[in-house]
């Protein structure tokens, strides 16, 4: 009776190290899987605050919950079942969704350098929204939020995807929800830190403290001036992962030589910078991937103005991406 209690319990312990193996493999393939979406966290956290401009402080909260619930449905409710579905069944249309994604990042990315040289502006906000509230305004501004949303989740689980193909499909969907769940929580919870910026600083500049006073009055300040650098810092993510995947989706198809020449570029930067190579290597990486996806991007909106410059003005106001 002992003996089998005593296999039982060294069953149960193999089971368990199995287990915690699994767990650690799922751990860090969901790392490797959130840090290649990384660009794409940094887009949609400078998006987002956004659609709570000119919204009444004691409404930005809720806004920012409601617009993170709808994220977190369109991660876990369509896009996860989707992409475990055409992992298991069709793993090769990956590469077209991926680089379909990517150009939808380069043209919005070369979109905002357009707008910022011609000083042209789309989309609500402004004025329009400025000049309504109310609770309809409110959904309105949280259906444009999510909308916009779903396409930014959908490359970041694509992206993730990608990085655990070769995965059991049972890891592959364990890892797809941390990565929904933990994405979902650092974007949105850096949007709601990032808008209550400034109030935190007039609560400090009205406080008793000297030293709180001038950081409060230095966070006033400085957030209209951080919320620029987020934006620009947007764009420029939107280009880099948009060109990257352009890049990596073309070697993939067949056609390596653009790839090629960026590789050989950020090597080179590697074995000739010395101590700092790694930095010198990924930072020409970064800047070859942002002019790709800057030319592929401008040619994307100089097709997309040329045929239907009325209807693009249009898909611009109604998704109200940026």
């Amino acid at each position: 009776m002992s003996g089998g209690l005593v296999a039982l319990l060294d069953d149960v312990a193999a089971l368990a190290k199995v287990a915690a193996a699994s767990i650690d493999d799922v751990g860090a393939a969901a790392g490797r899987a959130s840090a290649k979406a990384a660009g794409l966290v940094v887009d949609d956290a400078a998006v987002t605050p956004r659609y709570v401009q000119d919204l009444a402080a004691k409404r930005e909260l809720p806004i920012i919950r409601r617009i993170a619930m709808g994220s977190l449905k369109n991660k876990i409710l369509f896009i996860l079942p989707l992409a475990l579905i055409l992992s298991a069944f069709v793993p090769w249309i990956l590469t077209p969704i991926l680089m379909l994604g990517g150009t939808y990042l380069c043209f919005e990315g070369a979109e905002k350098i357009w707008e910022f040289i011609s000083g042209a502006q789309h989309g609500p906000h402004g004025k329009a929204v400025a000049a309504t509230k109310g609770a309809e305004h409110e959904d309105t501004m949280v259906k444009g939020a999510v909308r916009t949303d779903f396409i930014l989740s959908a490359e970041i689980m694509v992206i993730a995807l990608n990085e655990v193909l070769n995965e059991p499909f049972i890891s592959r969907a364990v890892t797809l929800l941390i990565v929904a769940i933990g994405m979902t929580i650092v974007v949105y919870g850096a949007v709601a830190l990032i808008v209550k910026g400034d109030d935190f600083g007039l609560y400090l500049a009205s406080g008793d403290s000297e030293v709180g006073q001038k950081v409060g009055r230095g966070l006033v300040k400085g957030m209209p001036i951080f919320m620029k650098v987020l934006s620009t810092v947007g764009v420029a993510a939107m280009l880099w992962v948009g060109g990257h995947i352009m890049l990596v989706g073309l070697k993939d198809l067949g056609w390596s030589l653009p790839y090629d020449i960026v590789h050989d570029l950020e090597v080179a930067a590697h074995d000739g910078l010395g101590a700092v190579g790694g930095f010198g290597g990924w930072l020409v990486n970064t800047l070859c991937s942002a002019v790709v996806g800057a030319i592929w991007g401008g040619f994307i909106a100089a097709v997309m103005h040329k045929v239907k410059p009325h209807e693009h003005d249009e898909a611009h106001e109604i998704s109200a991406a940026h």
